[in-house]
Order: C-alpha cells, then sequence, then structure tokens
C-alpha cells in the first residue's frame, strides 16, 4: 500500500464516528440501547400496554417541545410554557363549566394562548427585549397570576364532557392514546414546514445567522414573531390536554415542565445558538427520557436519582453537542 493510500485510509472516520456525526441516527441507537436494556431488567417493560402508556406520557413534551425547538432554532428562548400550560386551563374550564361546550373552551384557550405568543413575540422581536428574560417574566406572570386567581385551589371540570375526557383516556383503535396520535400529526406537519416550505428555511436562516438572513431579503422580526406565536399555540394544545388529564384546573399544573421540554429539545440536538436541530431530533430526545424515566421508575430508582440520572445525560449530550461542532469549525 502506497503511502497516500495509508494516509487516505487514516484520515477516514471509524463507522462509529461517522454515525455519532448524524445526530438523529446515534440519537435512535440510544433509544434503542434504552428500550433493550430495561426490557432485560424490567418486567413488562415492553409490554404493549407500557408502551402506548409512555407514549401518552410523552405527548405534553413532544407537542410543546415542537414549539420550544423551533424557537431554539430561530435564536430565540422561550421558558414560559409551563406557567401557560396552567394559565390557559382557567379559560378553558371556566368556560366549559358556563357553557358545555368543549369547542367555545377550547377556543377560549387557544385565544388565550395566541395572545401569550404575540406578547412573548412582539417584546422579543420588535421591541428588542432578550427572550430569555421577556419570557422569565410571562412565565412569573402568569404563574403568579394563576395563583391569586385559583386562591391555589383546582377548579374542576363540572361539566364533564364526553369529548374533554377522551383527550385524556381515549385511545385509537383501543390502543394508541389520541393525545399521542395528536402529537405525532402535528410533528409530522411542522416536520416538514421546517424541512420543505419556505417558512421553514427562513426561521434556519434567522437562527443561523440574522444578518446574512436580513441580506438575503427575510423578515427577521417577523419570522421570530411568527416562532414565539407557534410556541404558544402548541404550549396550549399540551395544556388543553393535560387539563382533560387531570380534570381541572390546578395552579400546580406544568410546574417545571418548560425544563422538562427544554431537556429532551437540547438532547434531541438543538442548539441553544440557534439555526441548527431538527424536530425529528427533539421528539427522539423526548421519548429517550420518557422511557429512561419509566425504566427507571420500574427499577424502583427513586425520583431524585431520575433526576440526577437524567442532568448528567443532558449535560454529557450538550457537551457531546459542543465538541462536534468545535471539530466541524477545525476549533
Amino acid at each position: 500500500m502506497s503511502f497516500a493510500a495509508t494516509a487516505s485510509a487514516r484520515a477516514q472516520p471509524s463507522m462509529l464516528v461517522r454515525l455519532f456525526a448524524r445526530q438523529e441516527l446515534a440519537l435512535l441507537v440510544c433509544l434503542i440501547l434504552v428500550l433493550a436494556f430495561f426490557s432485560f431488567t424490567v418486567e413488562n417493560f415492553f409490554s404493549v400496554r407500557n408502551l402506548t402508556n409512555v407514549l401518552g406520557q410523552a405527548s405534553l413534551p413532544l407537542i410543546a417541545g415542537i414549539g420550544c425547538a423551533i424557537v431554539f432554532i430561530s435564536g430565540e428562548v422561550d421558558i414560559s410554557i409551563g406557567s401557560l400550560l396552567a394559565t390557559i386551563a382557567l379559560p378553558l374550564i371556566i368556560v366549559m363549566n358556563d357553557t358545555n361546550s368543549l369547542w367555545l373552551g377550547v377556543s377560549c384557550a387557544l385565544l388565550f394562548g395566541l395572545i401569550i405568543g404575540m406578547v412573548n413575540g412582539y417584546l422579543t422581536a420588535y421591541a428588542g427585549i432578550n427572550s430569555l428574560i421577556m419570557t422569565l417574566g410571562t412565565m412569573f406572570i402568569m404563574r403568579g397570576g394563576v395563583y391569586l386567581y385559583t386562591g391555589q385551589r383546582a377548579i374542576p371540570d363540572d361539566a364533564s364532557l364526553d369529548s374533554f375526557i377522551a383527550l385524556s383516556d381515549g385511545r385509537l383503535f383501543n390502543t394508541i392514546p389520541y393525545s399521542a396520535v395528536i402529537a405525532i400529526v402535528l410533528l409530522a406537519a411542522f416536520a416538514y414546514m421546517m424541512r420543505h416550505r419556505p417558512f421553514g428555511r427562513q426561521i434556519y436562516a434567522v437562527g443561523g445567522n440574522q444578518e446574512v438572513a436580513r441580506l438575503a431579503g427575510y423578515d427577521v422580526r417577523r419570522v421570530k414573531f411568527i416562532c414565539f406565536i407557534i410556541s404558544s399555540l402548541l404550549a396550549t394544545v399540551a395544556g388543553i390536554i393535560l387539563a382533560a388529564r387531570v380534570g381541572s384546573a390546578q395552579h400546580t399544573a406544568g410546574l417545571n415542565f418548560e425544563f422538562q421540554v427544554v431537556a429532551a429539545t437540547v438532547l434531541g440536538g438543538v442548539s441553544l445558538a440557534g439555526g441548527i436541530g431538527s424536530l425529528t431530533g427533539m421528539a427522539l430526545g423526548v421519548l429517550i427520557l420518557q422511557f429512561l424515566s419509566n425504566g427507571l421508575r420500574g427499577l424502583g430508582l427513586p425520583t431524585e436519582w431520575q433526576l440526577v440520572i437524567t442532568g448528567m445525560i443532558i449535560i454529557a449530550a450538550v457537551a457531546f453537542d459542543e465538541a462536534k461542532r468545535r471539530r466541524a469549525n477545525g476549533g
């Protein structure tokens, strides 16, 4: 073998390195390993009932994670989604109790979510307020408002509409939770938008380099404004399903939910710096954390240790992503 051929062979990365260079494939392998490990160590872990239950539990962070990932890719942050889950439950439950109409309740909830998204988006994109500070503020305002209005007491769903209850208990073909079906449909629709529609390309361009995107003729502020609206509306959908699940509007609903979603999004390879990531990766990140939590619970591990292990995995994922990015940039 010639010297040039030897040097070329040495320069070629190994199959393992090439595998993990593809973020989504690496996440899929990690998910399979998690499933395989707990299938052998936890009784009934791989049963249809347990798998579909986990899918139902994953539906809320998956739906909200779509919006969170889109905002991250645009170069901004939205951590108000947890408090929004608790807030939109108020008009939802109150209107349903007063009118006995699911559609009026859902419409009011979506309208409120739209308003919050417009406030976050306008003050961030047009007024220039840092998105972390902006959404941190709305997070506290909404949570405090819910505490004041409810007096820290749950408002029960007295209407008990079958269609509303079905959002929590209903299953497609008596197997797959409706909430999981909703999550999958929304994921497919927005993944298509991000990959194949002009607005999706604009989001990546804005998150990657705002100045270049502006020179290319993109309305940077409009793109970011719409991203915040998408995030709030999707969080509202998750909040509606959560309210159906607990059967009330609770002041503690969605507490720390934003961190669960951000963790899955970052684990899924969505860059905090913007312009990098995919909704498929985010979805795999959600599933990894959900199945990991379910498996650790099946092993009888205390919740405190579950949090510690999850935190270590997230830090490792971010460190791996940063190392890969530096290597790609020649750093």
